[in-house]
């Protein structure tokens, strides 16, 4: 019950506390937790910058005590408690929670990992001056003022925000029910959406998206546009464009990750470098997470942690134990910790005092409607205070006109009052012209001064014409809503820190994480596989020894080698005629003197006992229009389609059907109207047309390419001509030339070929491996079949003619033997294969040499 006017009054609790919650939940609504649409701020922010401005703490003022602003604050404004109040001065001056501080602070105002400030007795501030575009014409009747919460003082009920704020540096809170979460955007992307909703406002989301790509927090980091999610009536998977979405509803998600980079320390391992953390993610606390996942056994592989950041940036170092996959560790570290993580945006904002979630183009349109009313009313008081002006100086024309007259007046007048009547009854002044005409100074007399009266009338008549067609032309006002936008964009945007990818899979997969680089591959007599970084091997001269790329066991003699990227695929063939495939970065990444791991424990491939693989082929994709020509130990050859090998089984396809006592030998890529070239042991080459051999399906048989003159001769060497290409030969004891491809002609199908090089029985021995070249930049990787590689440079080998023997390429321990050589242009990992002539395409790389002799 409740007592007043003499009376009492029954009331039911129930409606009593009903009505009380509503009254407290629209307090903290309005009043509290959620910022205005126009200037994007919450009552306790907009009163502390407006009670800044007023104690004239710009930009170029010296620092004044937070305990001053905050006392000032709470006086005349915020009768709420200092600690909130400082708090919120805090956060406008950390960098790292608004994109564009609003206070320039001085001291200790936090850190990324979650050190609170120091006391506001010890710390300072100042506005910043993007700040102050905030605050500017606030005194030229912009905005409305209502009274305080004693009725003492006037406050704004918005900020005249020539800076659009709710965008720019984002938003959240908490109220009764609801909850707000805007993020921080590029100033430059807003300044140029808003310009355009102004010159078109049937703009769609999609239009201003080109525009604003998304959030740009102040700590950078990345987010992802595309997501896959599963479609709840078709239950299929299908690509959102996360950005677009949550800027068409005002209410969404994106998912944030930490940006990284790998570092090789000097003891030989691999570190993980942090440099950028998703937005509002504690760092100290971060480290503590990862730190009991390693302890917990939550995450393997984990050697160090330490947080070595310093005043030139973040930088966390996690040190990746020698035996660990330092891809697999950063994507544990995505998954179970908030180096990545989701952010919900949700614009809640207050229109007209009223809580309503808006889309992108809304926020817009009120920011601009907004920005129009303050032009006006700033406009329509420039004009108020220029016609006053020039009301006062007409009556000082007057009074130079009459100079004599009104000097008479004043001089017969008894007193200033009876002057003022007198002067306005026999020139027809206001009193306010005539008060202007009895303060003015005998100096103003002057002929100079004189001019300059009538020069300043004729400037103010111009300005009141000028303010008057901004308010009869509302395109006018529009135009300087767009000039204001393009100087704070010239002034204050900066670079955008958050990089946007457009990825269509929110989940880490080991391949988003493998690094695009060139990797030797090389692959044993058993089967064993393993690759390496081109970097290893350093560049030697010709005829140089070389490093051991490869220890070699007893029967156990390197076979291929190959130069690919880490993210193209590796096409395996046997000398059945079967083929695998499986990525390149699933090759393990192992040291010069491992032996790698057998073939068949790679995922998708389970080749059978006697099978083994006898030629590889890397590509970054399945083309349609490009072909595979196969060859065998006897020169038989096939084409076969590209993309038929697009879907392999783990258990394998048949690429081609073998005969008896052959073997298939080598597989290259074509176009459909190249020519092809068949290298022999015995040092013999046959050119034919590819249109000679018509396209087959994948259990075809094939057709003769080369006949072999002698038994024993066997296929070591297919290539696709490549323009203008030169042939490297190299023997099995090392030597190696250079031929011009155009000196053996084009024949038909089938032939003999002609002679490639000159043997000389054990000081040559048999031709080893072909190989093109196109230009002077390729360099060449060589391996022998005890292990050892030489890199080095196609032009320390010159070219020689048909009938020569060549000079010493690759000198070789007693009993070692050639088996392999790759080319490959540094620097192409972003391009696609890497081919044996030097080019990177669209197309697949090149196969290493066939079967050793």
């Amino acid at each position: 019950m409740t007592e007043g006017a003499g009376e009492i009054r029954v009331i039911r609790i129930e409606d009593e506390m009903r009505t009380a919650y509503l009254d407290y939940a629209m307090s903290v609504i309005v009043a509290r937790a959620l910022p205005d649409v126009r200037d994007g701020l919450k009552p306790v922010h907009r009163r502390i910058l407006y009670t800044m401005g007023e104690m004239g703490l710009s930009a170029g003022s010296s620092y004044r005590k937070c305990a001053a602003i905050v006392g000032e604050v709470m006086g005349k404004y915020h009768p709420h408690g200092d600690a909130a109040l400082y708090d919120a001065l805090v956060r406008m001056a950390q960098d790292f929670s608004m994109r564009y501080p609003l206070v320039d602070g001085q001291g200790n105002f936090g850190s990324v990992d979650g050190d609170s400030a120091a006391a506001m007795r010890y710390t300072e501030a100042r506005l910043t001056a993007i700040a102050a575009e905030l605050l500017a014409d606030i005194d030229r009747d912009t905005v409305d003022f209502t009274d305080n919460y004693d009725g003492t003082q006037k406050e704004p009920s918005v900020l005249p925000a020539r800076l659009p704020n709710l965008l720019v540096n984002g938003s959240s809170g908490i109220a009764v029910g609801m909850a707000t979460n805007i993020p921080p955007h590029h100033l430059g992307e807003v300044a140029d959406a808003a310009a355009a909703l102004i010159d078109d406002p049937e703009m769609s989301t999609d239009d201003l998206c080109a525009m604003l790509q998304g959030p740009d927090f102040p700590t950078g980091g990345t987010i992802f546009r595309y997501e896959t999610r599963r479609n709840a009536l078709t239950g299929e998977n299908e690509t959102v464009d996360a950005i677009r979405e949550m800027y068409a509803h005002g209410r969404g998600r994106v998912v944030v990750r930490a940006e990284v980079a790998f570092e090789e320390t000097r003891h030989g391992r691999t570190a993980i470098v942090v440099t950028e953390l998703p937005y509002q993610v504690n760092k100290a606390a971060l480290l503590e997470k990862i730190a009991d996942l390693v302890t917990g056994k939550r995450i393997d592989g984990i050697g160090d942690l330490r947080d070595e950041s310093d005043r030139d940036g973040m930088r966390i170092y996690i040190e990746v134990k020698r035996d660990a996959n330092p891809h697999k560790v950063l994507n544990n570290l995505f998954k179970h910790t908030p180096m990545q993580l989701a952010f919900n945006l949700n614009m809640l904002a207050l229109v007209d005092g009223q809580p309503q979630t808006l889309p992108l183009k809304a926020v817009l349109q009120h920011y601009i409607d907004h920005r129009r009313e303050v032009v006006r009313r700033r406009t329509e008081f420039d004009l108020e205070k220029a016609r006053a002006r020039a009301h006062i100086l007409e009556g000082l024309k007057i009074a130079l006109d009459n100079l004599d007259a009104v000097i008479r007046t004043i001089r017969e007048s008894a007193d200033v009052d009876l002057a003022r009547t007198n002067l306005m009854a026999g020139f027809s002044l206001s009193e306010a012209q005539a008060q202007a005409i009895l303060d003015m100074r005998l100096a103003r007399l002057a002929a100079l001064e004189r001019k300059k009266i009538e020069d300043e009338y004729l400037q103010v008549i111009q300005l009141i014409a000028e303010l008057e067609d901004i308010l009869a032309n509302p395109a006018r006002v529009l135009a300087i809503i767009k000039d204001e936008l393009a100087e704070l964009k010239r002034r204050y945007a900066g670079p955008r820190r958050t990089r946007i990818k457009d990825d269509a899979s929110r989940e880490m997969t080991d391949e988003d994480l493998i690094a695009d680089e060139d990797v030797v591959i090389t692959i044993s007599r058993r089967g064993y596989i393993k690759r390496q970084p081109v970097a290893v091997y350093h560049r030697q001269q010709r005829g140089g020894k070389g490093i051991i790329g490869h220890v070699t066991r007893e029967e156990d003699a390197v076979e291929h080698l190959l130069v690919a990227n880490t993210h193209d695929w590796a096409l395996f063939f046997t000398n059945r005629g079967r083929v695998f495939s499986a990525k390149v970065h699933t090759i393990p990444d192992a040291s010069r003197q491992a032996k790698g791991i057998p073939i068949i424990n790679l995922p998708g491939v389970q080749v059978e006992t006697g099978e083994v693989p006898v030629a590889t082929i890397t590509l970054p994709e399945f083309t349609t229009g490009q072909y595979l020509v196969m060859a065998t130990r006897n020169g038989i050859v096939k084409k076969t389609p590209l993309e038929q090998f697009e879907k392999v089984r783990s258990s394998g396809i048949i690429a081609i059907t073998i005969g008896p006592d052959d073997e298939l030998a080598w597989v290259d890529s074509a176009s459909g109207d190249d020519d092809v070239i068949l290298a022999t042991a015995e040092g013999r080459i046959a050119r034919f047309s590819e249109a000679e051999v018509r396209p087959m399906g994948r259990q075809a048989a094939g057709v003769i390419g080369i006949r072999l003159a002698r038994k024993g001769d066997r296929v070591v060497g297919m290539s696709v001509v490549q323009p203008e290409a030169d042939l490297l030969v190299l023997t099995e004891t090392g030597y190696g030339k250079r031929v011009r491809l155009t000196e053996f002609r084009t024949m038909h199908r089938g032939s003999q070929g002609v002679r490639l090089i000159s043997l000389e029985g054990r000081k040559t021995g048999a031709v080893a491996a072909v190989q093109q070249v196109t230009d002077q930049d390729v360099e060449l990787v060589l391996i022998s079949a005890g292990g050892q590689v030489v890199r080095t440079q196609t032009n320390t080998i010159n070219r020689y003619s048909s009938g020569a023997r060549g000079v010493i390429v690759m000198r070789l321990n007693a009993g070692d033997r050639v088996v392999g050589i790759a080319a490959f242009r540094p620097g192409l990992a972003e391009r696609g294969a890497v081919q044996d002539n030097g080019e990177a395409s669209e197309g697949p790389g090149r196969s290493p040499v066939g079967p050793p002799a």
